[in-house]
């Protein structure tokens, strides 16, 4: 900051800071606000420099004298919060009793106990029939105290409380929020640090398409994500907070537990966490309510007429201010208030006691709930709260702001009665080593039921069962992809963005299709969408876009129906998750269709793929211009060889790597009825898709079922004495085809080609069928998919495709016969498709090559023919290796 200059008129001053004065008294706060604001508009439009802070001092956004009258009954919402905290450190000591496998943790629920009991209590709606229900995503470290929570209202017995972290046989609680392990209770997965900000940001940002594109009455719903001060470091957790300003979310509330502590240690030891994050908020444009000190504080910051303590608690740093609280009321007064006489004169008649019952504003009830409140009411702009409180709070010795407190899961007797004592938990000496779980006694429990029946009903709860199928238009309505392109060339791609146009078009689920696109619509021939359908813009299109005379010009939209995230694959994938989450969140099926480049798929946005499955995502991903050489020219960061690898990790991403429309069309079909039709199943879909044009043909009868399972014949031939067969996928399949028309002509060698959509779910299907003959060796043995198929087939296999060669590996334990596999091993680079395809040995020349090597190893031809076909294909023995160079 630069020098201010001296002071070259003091009474010209204190007139200056005497009229602000009298303006905050007579018209308030904000009318001074406006009034200094266009002075200093004035300021600088004269040329001043004047400097720009987006920090307020380090005290409470809200005035104490101007806080609502609390709703609730104080008393008995203490007695109950202190037995819920109970009953969270018990939850996880009784664990770890057990065995120390299960950790856990104590700490996080300790310090943000004051807010969650305040949300159950007064602010989080459940789904009702007249309300939509609030979202929140919860801190995953503090589960133990909702679990507790439920507990208490009897939504939880005490034998699955037991079992928390024992989850294989069905009757304990996840680690953390988890909806494919708690369908019906947690919302969001949210322990994956950072990804629970981004996907709140977009879940907010959803809530509002629905609303804009009549598909839901939003209302008064609110995103609330709870989200630890250490958390806020992943790249993640900040990375969108412009754009939830720039949409004006006024649905969003974000929750910072500011307990100064990090896993291992303080999160700025030397700074100050709360005043750097509220910097960062308020520069991006969000309504910053910051609440550090409670109620004993106000009395001291009345006395406080010198403004030393105001300037003691800015300069005093966070490493401090965390000290402070694993110490005692002596040190306090020493170390902190003993920094300056006039700070040490405000407490010299108080006891050390007093002094360390001084409370962080965030386990203060009442001014909880007051900041709830206000940030319920901010219009126009989300909202952060920055809640300081203490890492343990309640835990003494154990761990209360101590650096060791996030790994604290045991309770030494001593430290079980500290507790006990301190809260004033009903429990015996008797029974105080076994940390018995505490209920609650008839008025606490109607205490509990009365706030949440005002609340709509029970809270976390994750409502889907009722949601309405959509009706699925037949596999007819793409006809035009069930047939023969004749002469004429296409793409997968463009085929896609036929298929998708068709459904758009559809009178029954057409307004339900979300097209999702990161900024390459164009690349993707996709631009035709954005007059058909517009692109979503809560604030419309306020100028003349350049293309506004031309046929498809770029048109935005309140009630757009594509999401353009701009070049931000992963703002795209979290607005993909809330769409394909919305069946539960709001009770309308939406079909989110998600194109983006391959390369950049499951490698950039991996997380969120697994918090994807994990949150029982329905919809389809599109990787792009897919493949290791068939994007040609862009080199090794966009070609793909290994996305299918990677969506394989994901138990319910189900997968596929069409060659032809007709597989694109029938797997989009299929899909459509298994995840939002007649099945109802919690998977998603990752097709991939390319930019590379040929002659597609028409769907062979009775493929149908194959092309499903991942395996069919596209073309079967009278087999002469030399027979082999080629298995491909995507464009490969095509070098494939070539083959045999080239071993054909060539040697006389005919060829089966068979299109292998999936090699992932061939892979599973195998993997089941061998699992089930190994648990059930005197019972029927399954027989696996792939190799039913392939049994009766003639000749050795030979499996091409555009991915590295673990992607076909994993079918070889189920495939009969010789069984040789190409594959795209290394690093892409840039080269024509021709040179690259030569270069990963997958041309139609190494396809026939192999052939002919597999031929001879069966007796089949002799060597003399062997070394013709390898002269022919222009075969190199000693060319280095793929994937080495």
């Amino acid at each position: 900051m630069p020098e201010l200059t001296p002071d070259i008129d003091a009474i010209e001053t204190q007139e200056w800071q005497d009229a602000i004065a009298d303006v905050i008294e007579k018209d308030g706060a904000n009318r001074a606000h406006f009034l200094l604001d266009k002075a200093v508009q004035q300021a600088r439009a004269a040329g001043a420099t004047l400097p720009f802070s987006a920090t307020t001092p380090y005290q409470n956004t809200l005035a104490s004298d101007d806080l609502p009258e609390f709703p609730g009954d104080l008393e008995m919402e203490w007695r109950i919060r202190t037995i819920n905290r109970w009953n969270a450190m018990a939850t996880v000591v009784r664990r770890n009793k057990e065995s120390s496998e299960y950790g856990g943790h104590i700490a996080s629920f300790a310090s943000s106990a004051v807010m969650y009991d305040i949300g159950l209590n007064h602010f989080w709606r459940a789904k009702s029939a007249i309300h939509g229900g609030d979202l929140v995503f919860f801190q995953g470290h503090v589960v133990p105290g909702i679990y507790a929570r439920s507990f208490m209202e009897g939504r939880i017995d005490e034998e699955t409380l037991v079992n928390f972290r024992s989850e294989v046989d069905g009757k304990g609680l996840s680690s953390y929020p988890h909806p494919w392990l708690m369908p019906d209770y947690w919302q969001f997965p949210t322990v994956s640090m950072g990804l629970g900000p981004l996907m709140a940001i977009y879940q907010a940002r959803f809530m509002k398409y629905m609303h804009n594109r009549g598909h839901i009455d939003m209302a008064d719903r609110k995103v609330w994500c709870f989200l630890g001060d250490g958390e806020m470091d992943e790249p993640e957790s900040l990375g969108a907070i412009s754009l939830a300003a720039r949409e004006g979310l006024d649905n969003l509330i974000f929750v910072v537990n500011c307990n100064l502590q990090r896993l291992d240690g303080p999160v700025r030891g030397n700074g100050k966490i709360v005043q750097e994050l509220e910097g960062e908020f308020r520069g991006a444009g969000w309504e910053v309510i910051k609440l550090l000190w409670g109620k004993g504080w106000d009395e001291l910051l009345e006395k406080d007429s010198s403004g030393r303590l105001r300037q003691l608690m800015d300069e005093t740093v966070d490493g401090d201010y965390q000290t402070f609280k694993s110490k005692d009321g002596a040190y306090i007064r020493k170390n902190f208030f003993g920094k300056y006489p006039e700070t040490a004169a405000l407490v010299a008649d108080w006891t050390d006691d007093q002094i360390w019952s001084l409370r962080r504003g965030g386990h203060d009830p009442e001014k909880v709930y007051a900041t709830f409140k206000r940030a319920t009411e901010v219009k126009g702009q989300p909202t952060c709260l920055l809640v300081k409180t203490v890492k343990g709070y309640g835990m003494g010795t154990a761990g209360e702001g101590q650096n060791t407190t996030h790994q604290q899961k045991k309770l030494a007797e001593d430290q079980l009665r500290a507790f006990r004592d301190r809260f004033k938990i009903p429990v015996s000496d008797e029974d105080l080593p076994k940390a018995p779980f505490v209920k609650l006694n008839n008025a606490q429990k109607a205490y509990l039921a009365e706030r949440r029946a005002a609340l709509g009903g029970a809270f976390p709860q994750r409502t889907w069962k009722d949601t309405p199928k959509l009706e699925i238009p037949p596999l007819t309505a793409f006809k035009a992809q069930l047939e023969s392109s004749g002469e004429r060339e296409i793409s997968t791609t463009m085929a896609f963005v036929r298929i998708l146009t068709t459904l758009l078009r559809d009178k029954n689920m057409g307004k339900n299709v979300v097209p999702i696109v990161p900024d390459e619509s164009r690349t993707f021939g996709m631009e035709g969408l954005f007059r058909s359908v517009g692109i979503y813009n809560p604030l419309g299109q306020h100028y003349t876009p350049e293309d506004a005379d031309q046929m498809m010009y770029y048109r935005e939209s309140e009630s757009g129906q594509v999401l353009q995230e701009g070049i931000n694959e992963a703002g795209a994938m979290a607005d993909w998750i809330a769409a394909a989450t919305s069946y539960a969140n709001h009770g309308v099926q939406m079909v989110p269709f998600f194109i983006y480049y391959s390369m950049f798929g499951f490698q950039r946005i991996g997380d969120l793929a697994w918090a994807a499955g994990d949150s029982r995502a329905r919809g389809f991903m599109l990787g792009g211009t897919a493949g290791r050489t068939t994007l040609n020219g862009e080199g090794l960061q966009h070609e793909d060889g290994h996305s299918h690898i990677l969506a394989s990790t994901i138990p319910n991403c189900i997968t596929y790597d069409p060659t032809f429309q007709h597989e694109v069309a029938v797997l989009i079909h299929h899909g459509m009825e298994r995840m939002y039709g007649k099945d109802q199943e919690d998977v998603y879909f990752y097709l991939t898709l390319m930019n590379e044009n040929y002659a597609h043909p028409e769907m062979p009868a009775g493929s149908e079922e194959g092309i499903i399972k991942g395996l069919y014949r596209l073309k079967k031939v009278k087999p002469a004495k030399a027979h082999v067969n080629l298995l491909g996928s995507g464009t490969i399949l095509v070098q494939a085809m070539k083959a045999a028309e080239m071993l054909s002509a060539d040697f006389g060698v005919t060829s089966d080609i068979w299109s292998a959509t999936s090699l992932n779910e061939l892979a599973r299907d195998g993997q089941d069928a061998a699992r089930h003959n190994r648990l059930n060796p005197l019972g029927d043995q399954k027989v696996p998919y792939v190799t039913s198929v392939l049994e009766g087939a003639k000749g050795p296999i030979i499996a091409a495709t555009d991915y590295m060669k673990n992607y076909a590996e994993q079918i070889r334990a189920f495939v009969p016969g010789r069984f040789t596999v190409l594959g795209t091993d290394g690093y892409g680079r840039s080269d024509s498709r021709v040179n690259l395809r030569r270069f990963f040995e997958v041309d139609a020349n190494h396809i026939a090559a192999a052939a002919m090597v597999d031929l001879y190893r069966d007796g089949t031809i002799d060597e003399k023919t062997l070394k013709a076909a390898l002269k022919k294909y222009d075969i190199d023995g000693t060319k280095p290796n793929p994937r080495l160079v």
